[in-house]
């Protein structure tokens, strides 16, 4: 039987377009390793166990894509076993019935079901992080906060603070402050907050430093002031302005380790790396596009340049973490971080051609020199710097 030639074009064509599809499913399946994804099967049965936040999609949607990380963030919060809130999917593409009966019209939809409820309510916000957890926030409903509630004014249970936007400008305005930035519903919250009550009660007769929290669905405002993306966050502030964000392993051991380290830094080295941004040491430097030129311009700057809800980046964080505290003492030696998901940041990665998560670049005076692409060991890390160092050396 004879073929025609245009047939054949356009069999290609439907071939293609396939694949392409085929690609986009998978590409997707891979990186959402937290987000529930449910079908026609088990969807009704499963939003009546828990409270839901559902996201209605279609791989090919745009929007979707952009979406996916962030609700996959928001998925890494909230997907714990003791939580009472689940954040979910469906595949439009693959469950058109279950979409049709849910009223989706367009890609994505982003629903809440209440425990037992069948029918949704849709979200009609920005689809950023603090608006949708404030979105969550809500649909519980005030009583389901039972975790980290604390009066307001704050008044120290322990030597533990409760901030609110009231009090929150006026008490990290001066001194040293270690904040927790958290969300009653989260799931790493509630296991942390014993940890920071101990921390707090540790250090309840130090003047020196305040150990304090904020909850953010209540006062979106402060954290939406410190950029905070997930919960939760834990920032060093001295006389109102963030020094450093905490990425180490939340025990009451690592946490005061942290406290004496930061309050040893200002007490015994307050003039070393004077040079460096804001002109306070640190043991790791966290730039943005304004201050990563002058933050590099001197000796050696190994960068990670990251984005916070990438798996590997999260592996890294406590490593380099400690890799910045072995070249505390080296005023030749920056060790810096750098997030790339950050709007002031975003044109810098793409200039210093940041194409994947995360990226190890060294600069020796404000010029890169090399590329890491090593095993991300802290021995392996150290020798890297180093030998360039070394090397450097005998170039002299």
């Amino acid at each position: 039987m004879a073929i025609n030639s245009a047939d054949f074009i356009v069999s290609k064509r439907q071939i293609l377009f396939f694949l392409l599809m085929l690609s986009q499913v998978s590409k997707g399946h891979d990186e959402d390793v937290l987000t529930l994804q449910y079908t026609n099967e088990n969807f009704s049965t499963e939003i009546k166990k828990k409270s839901h936040f559902v996201m209605f999609y279609a791989p090919w949607c745009g929007h979707c894509q952009r979406l996916g990380p962030t609700w996959e963030q928001l998925a890494e919060m909230s997907n714990e076993e003791d939580s009472n809130i689940r954040i979910a999917k469906v595949d439009c593409t693959t469950e058109s019935t279950l979409c049709s009966e849910q009223d989706v019209t367009g890609y994505p939809t982003l629903k809440f079901y209440k425990i037992g409820e069948t029918r949704g309510i849709k979200f009609r916000g920005t689809r950023d992080l603090p608006s949708l957890t404030s979105f969550i926030n809500e649909q519980l409903g005030s009583s389901s906060m039972v975790e980290d509630v604390a009066p307001s004014p704050p008044e120290a249970v322990n030597g533990l603070l409760e901030l609110t936007e009231n009090t929150f400008e006026k008490h990290v305005s001066s001194g040293h402050h270690f904040v927790k930035f958290y969300a009653p519903w989260c799931g790493h919250c509630q296991k942390l907050a014993p940890t920071w009550d101990e921390l707090a009660n540790s250090l309840r007769n130090d003047d020196v430093v305040s150990i304090s929290k904020i909850d953010c669905t209540q006062h979106r405002n402060v954290c939406g002031q410190f950029d905070i993306k997930g919960y939760p966050t834990l920032l060093w502030i001295e006389d109102g302005k963030k020094i450093d964000k905490y990425t180490g392993q939340r025990t009451h051991e690592e946490l005061k380790a942290y406290v004496s380290m930061m309050l040893g830094k200002d007490a015994d080295e307050s003039s070393r790396k004077s040079e460096n941004t804001d002109g306070v040491p640190h043991a790791i430097l966290s730039l943005t596009a304004d201050s990563f030129k002058h933050g590099i311009e001197k000796g050696f700057s190994f960068v990670k340049f990251f984005a916070p809800w990438c798996g590997h980046c999260k592996r890294l964080a406590p490593t380099w973490e400690e890799l910045g505290k072995k070249f505390f003492a080296n005023n030749n030696v920056n060790i810096v971080k750098v997030d790339c998901t950050l709007d002031v940041s975003k044109q810098l990665c793409n200039e210093q051609e940041v194409d994947g998560f995360p990226t190890l670049y060294l600069y020796r005076d404000g010029r890169k020199v090399s590329e890491y692409n090593g095993s991300r060991n802290l021995d392996d890390l150290y020798d890297f710097v180093i030998n360039h160092l070394q090397k450097s050396h005998d170039e002299l």
